[in-house]
This record gives structure tokens, sequence and C-alpha cells, in this order.
């Protein structure tokens, strides 16, 4: 990709699944990753695969949930490499299914402080610094849940849609500051989440039966079908892009 080798990047939820997968693209196009997890041993296991593989990753742990530690963490990783943020990837989340009605405030607030608030906390905290230099790329990793909804995963939908809009509106308020902001949509995605999310044995393997015949491409998606469309937002070859929302579903779902 043109004009992403030697930036930096922050990829939050980074430990496994599609941030793990991101990480690894973008230090494979020669990208210095800030490997962002509320879970140390996971974020320091993909900075050694990555470090392994030839390119270059700092582990921070970071509880995203919370403003304070955030910048802080930002603060870190950006000593670490002794430069600011080029990239900034929002790709952590978190989701249980479970129907409206039966859920409570305490899961409600939970939801709505790792897929709302720690975007708002990562974006805030990274694109002061992007201002101030007059370039930056900012990828929000969504959902097509928050463009179509979801059953048993309605405050998440509500979550993702909500994150649709505020990179769209902010685009707008930075994009004389040379930032970008696009948002990618997954569809569903085999990782360890979907373990939790549909459950394991014949159960599970129904419900996934049953996504794969709504996937007109015929599977559900993996984390590596993800890290080619982020990379080429982060580059060069999209300056000319923003504020725009991508799906990544096979074919689940088609917007005009």
């Amino acid at each position: 990709m043109r004009g992403i080798q030697d930036k930096t990047a922050i990829v939050t939820g980074a430990g496994s699944g599609i941030g793990q997968a991101i990480a690894h693209r973008l230090a494979t196009e020669g990208v210095t990753v800030g490997v962002f997890d509320i879970r140390a041993e996971a974020a320091g296991q993909t900075v050694s695969a990555i470090k392994a593989a030839g390119g270059k990753a700092v582990a921070v742990t970071c509880d995203i949930t919370d403003y304070s530690a955030v910048v802080k963490a930002v603060s870190e990783f950006e000593a670490a490499t002794g430069r600011g943020t080029d990239i900034l990837v929002n790709n952590a989340g978190w989701d249980t299914p479970i129907p409206f009605l039966k859920t409570d405030e305490a899961f409600w607030k939970k939801v709505v402080s790792i897929n709302y608030f720690g975007p708002l906390h990562m974006t805030h905290a990274v694109a002061q610094g992007m201002s101030a230099r007059k370039a930056g790329r900012i990828i929000n990793i969504a959902s097509d849940a928050g463009r179509v909804g979801s059953s048993g995963e309605v405050v998440y939908s509500g979550c993702k849609g909500a994150t649709i809009a505020f990179g769209k509106a902010l685009a707008r308020e930075v994009a004389r500051s040379n930032i970008t902001i696009n948002t990618v949509c997954p569809g569903p995605t085999d990782t360890p989440a979907m373990d939790s999310f549909v459950g394991t044995g014949e159960q599970g393997q129904k419900i996934r039966d049953a996504m794969v015949r709504g996937v007109p491409l015929g599977r559900i998606g993996v984390p590596d079908d993800y890290p080619g469309l982020v990379a080429f937002l982060a580059s060069d070859d999209a300056a000319f892009i923003t504020g725009q929302t991508i799906s990544v579903s096979g074919g689940l779902t088609m917007h005009g």
C-alpha cells in the first residue's frame, strides 16, 4: 500500500481475532503497531508473533472504557515509538446474546462502555495529535448489526450504529486537518467471540449452518477477510475517501 510504510498504528483488541489479524497485516506493510488489549498476555503473544515474522510492535495493556487509562496508554505507545500515532483502528468490542427484555442496566452499561465509549475515548486521545500534525487515518470496526440490526444484540447493534454515525460526523469536522475516518462493518465472523455467541456442540453448529445459508458467498467470515481493507483505508491509496461505511460480509448485506 502506498504511503503506509514506517507509519505507526494503534489497534485495539489486537490480542485475538480480527484485531490480531489487522495488527499482523499492518506490520507486514512496515507499520509499527501498538497492540492494545485489556489482556496483557494476549497482547504480548501478538507482539511476539509479529516480531518473529520480522515486524515491529509494542504491547500496551489498556482498558478502553477508562479515558484516563487510554490517555496514559497512548502516551506510553508514542513515547516508545518516538512519534505521534498515524493510524488508529478502533476494533475492540464485546457482546453476549441476550433478548433485550431480559437484559438489565448493568449489562447495557457494559456493552455501551466497551463498544461506544471505547472508540470515543481512543479517538479523542489520538485525534488531537493528528489534528496538530495535520494528518491521520482512523478506521472504526463496527458491524453489519449496526446497519441492519441483529436479534439478541439490540444494545450492541445500537452501539455499532452510533459508531457509524459518529465516524461520519467527526469525518466532517476533521477533514480540513487531513484526517480521514472510515468504518468497516464485518458480517458474522469465525472468532473466539463467535464461539461464545453461538455456543459449541450440535446447537452451535446449527446456528453456524443457518448463518452460512444466508451468505451468498457460502461461508461466514474469518479474521483475515478484513485486514486488507483496513490497510487500504490507512494508506495514501485511500487519501480521498472519508466518512464511508463498507460492509465485508460475503454479500449478506448489500448497501448502495
